[in-house]
């Protein structure tokens, strides 16, 4: 029996940091992973579609360059070695991070974890550990959708799409969420063929109405053809996807070579011992915490996707960071989600933390807007990406600011300082005495924050509000 004075089951962004953390405060740490070290983030989701989106960026950069001048013929890409390029950066960052947790004096088990007790934890390599605290991180999983014909070939995950070689000719996405928006950016900026079928009646449904619909507009321009309300009945052989409109009760049907199930995630909790310790479990597997990410059983915590309340990788990082604070007995402050961002990484980018207007109205909150056209900044202009928005959400009573929405180049980057100043409980009259450097995207901010008080000087004049 080895004994440890935590156990941190899954290494994904959440688990990983844990155990760094636990180990920093003087904590004997073991860290269990029956994969790689980084979690779904680094191996299957955040790190490589971002670095196959970097690819599809270059490419389309170089296919337009003539607009600033630049001339280059015959421009091409090779598919595999985007990949390739793919793979190398996750296993860089993979080795990173058991250099981290080696230098930190975490020891790292590569093995399957299964509770069996509320101290105790059995591993696939015949070990049983002990410990008086465990940190539940084992994350999420693709959600397979009841539609016959998702186990032919051709149909995948997004998992399964990662490790595809050659480049389709026209990829049918099913689901218009984060997942969908990404990978149709990716393939339509390749010049692949691209459709969206998303049963909602609009893509992006968590965010800001305007912004979604500006986004979907700009998906069409780049070739994607998005299908809303469209129910999926079926997959036939041949990939031919077969919906019925949801509204008009229509059938309809689109043919490709290539179909990608992108409809959400959820919870990595089945066989893993969790039911027979005692632990609480929500609908669809998710374990049940506080807003300290404490479980009902007092030595185990549960962070990150697993426990359902904000399926990010930075959400899983901060609340690891949080847990193994309140494991070394240092006070913390349960982590406000709604200061939490949110990103799409299409192009433009689309960002968002805190609420809506409509949410905010359902809050009972008095709200106002400030927005800016990001076709007024000197910096977007100057970088040939002019297109997009900022809208900042506040209320009226006091300033404080309730939401913010952009899309827009770096949206993805400047959200963050909206979350800090968020997180200050800031007022948009603060943000809008902070000076920002020019020429720079985040004037955009400024802009916005004193569009709310109906006085941005760099906008065309408006009727008093």
């Amino acid at each position: 029996m080895l004994k440890y004075d935590a156990v941190v089951i899954g290494a994904g962004p959440g688990g990983y940091e844990c155990a760094i953390r636990l180990a920093q405060n003087g904590k004997k740490t073991a860290l269990v992973e029956e994969c790689e070290l980084g979690g779904t983030c680094l191996n299957r989701g955040c790190i490589p579609t971002k670095a196959l989106l970097h690819s599809a960026d270059v490419y389309d950069k170089a296919r337009n360059a003539d607009a600033c001048g630049v001339f280059a013929d015959k421009v091409t890409f090779d598919y595999a070695k985007i990949i390739q390029r793919k793979n190398a950066i996750t296993k860089k960052l993979r080795n990173g991070v058991a250099f981290l947790e080696k230098s930190h004096g975490v020891e790292v088990i590569q093995a399957r974890a299964v509770l069996s007790g509320t101290r105790r934890v059995s591993l696939s390599n015949g070990e049983e550990l002990e410990a008086a605290h465990i940190v539940l991180a084992t994350g999420s999983l693709p959600s397979a959708l009841p539609i016959p014909g998702t186990d032919l070939p051709g149909v995948v995950d997004s998992t399964a799409l990662l490790d595809i070689t050659t480049c389709p000719q026209h990829i049918i996405i099913i689901g218009g969420g984060v997942i969908g928006v990404e990978f149709a950016t990716f393939y339509s900026r390749l010049g692949v063929k691209v459709t969206i079928l998303e049963m909602l009646d609009r893509i992006l449904e968590p965010f800001d109405k305007e912004l979604a619909r500006l986004v979907s507009g700009k998906l069409e321009e780049q070739g994607v053809s998005v299908v809303v309300n469209a129910r999926v009945e079926s997959i036939a052989e041949g990939l031919t996807v077969r919906y019925t409109d949801r509204k008009k009760g229509a059938g309809g049907s689109v043919r490709g070579d290539l179909v990608l199930v992108a409809g959400g995630r959820q919870a990595n909790s089945r066989g893993m011992g969790f039911e027979q310790a005692g632990l609480r479990m929500t609908r669809g597997g998710f374990v049940e915490t506080d807003g300290l990410c404490r479980t009902n059983i007092p030595n185990i915590y549960a962070i990150g996707d697993l426990n359902g309340k904000m399926l990010l990788a930075h959400a899983a990082s901060a609340q690891g960071l949080m847990v193994a604070d309140l494991i070394a007995g240092i006070p913390r402050r349960a982590i406000h989600g709604n200061r939490i961002p949110s990103c799409v990484y299409c192009h433009p980018e689309l960002a968002m933390v805190g609420m809506t207007e409509e949410k905010a109205r359902a809050a009972g909150r008095e709200i106002g807007t400030g927005a800016f056209n990001i076709a007024g900044n000197g910096k977007a202009l100057a970088i040939g990406e002019n297109e997009g928005m900022i809208k900042i959400v506040f209320d009226k009573t006091n300033g404080e600011i309730l939401g913010c929405h952009i899309w827009g180049p770096h949206a993805t980057d400047l959200v963050a300082e909206i979350a800090a100043v968020m997180e200050c409980e800031g007022t948009v009259d603060e943000l809008g005495t902070t000076v920002h450097p020019h020429p720079t995207v985040s004037e955009i901010i400024l802009e916005a924050a004193h569009d709310c008080r109906g006085k941005s000087a760099n906008a065309p004049a408006q009727k008093p509000r």
